[in-house]
């Protein structure tokens, strides 16, 4: 489990079970969840879920903190499916497809408001290129470097996103860069926001 993980990474930089070297010095920003992992085991044992997701819940209470939505999410559709087989409820094929198109509509129009949130200042350092009517930006901390530079392109009519050089601290963050991934390499010990700048492409010899 990640508690695990995150006590024997304190001490070391090695997988535990393969004992191939993570990160030289910070391995913990190179673990992830593997949510198709988490699905399967949830299928496979019973009741897990339900278990998991109340620890959970106590753990943030606890600590006096507000329950992330995506746990709230989880709890509210785990517990809507069990009080539909207590009480008996049997719903026609018809009416499942049916919740499952709307439920599956609903996702697909939370436009990834439920992740996690990253606030950006998204400075020009260029005088070829004018500034942004708005430069605070709040976005999914999902997005990559290449969404904001299709982002700014479109808000300074440029021909293409390829013209641009997205930087933090003046280095040239990589396209494919999630923006989670930048606050933690990057910005880990500063304030929020996330201060980036933008500026013609240069080709670099």
């Amino acid at each position: 489990c990640r508690s695990c993980l995150v006590k024997y990474l304190e001490e070391n930089n090695t997988c535990p079970t393969c004992r191939i070297v993570i990160h030289q010095s910070h391995p913990l920003q190179y673990i992830g969840h593997d949510r198709t992992m988490q699905d399967i085991v949830y299928k496979l044992v019973p009741g897990l879920q339900e278990a998991e997701m109340k620890k959970q819940r106590e753990f943030y209470h606890k600590l006096g903190m507000e329950v992330p939505g995506d746990i709230k999410g989880e709890t509210c559709s785990t517990k809507q499916h069990l009080d539909s087989h207590r009480n008996g409820e049997t719903k026609t094929d018809e009416n499942s497809s049916k919740e499952t198109s709307e439920e599956k509509q609903e996702e697909d129009n939370d436009y990834h408001r439920s992740d996690e949130q990253v606030s950006i200042c998204l400075e020009c350092n260029s005088s070829k290129l004018r500034g942004l009517k708005r430069k605070w930006i709040r976005c999914s901390a999902q997005a990559t470097v290449l969404h904001l530079k299709k982002f700014i392109a479109k808000k300074l009519n440029l021909s293409s996103f390829n013209e641009l050089d997205i930087l933090c601290n003046e280095e040239i963050l990589g396209k494919d860069h999630t923006l989670k991934f930048v606050v933690v390499t990057r910005w880990r010990f500063k304030k929020a926001p996330l201060l980036l700048h933008y500026r013609p492409k240069m080709d670099l010899l």
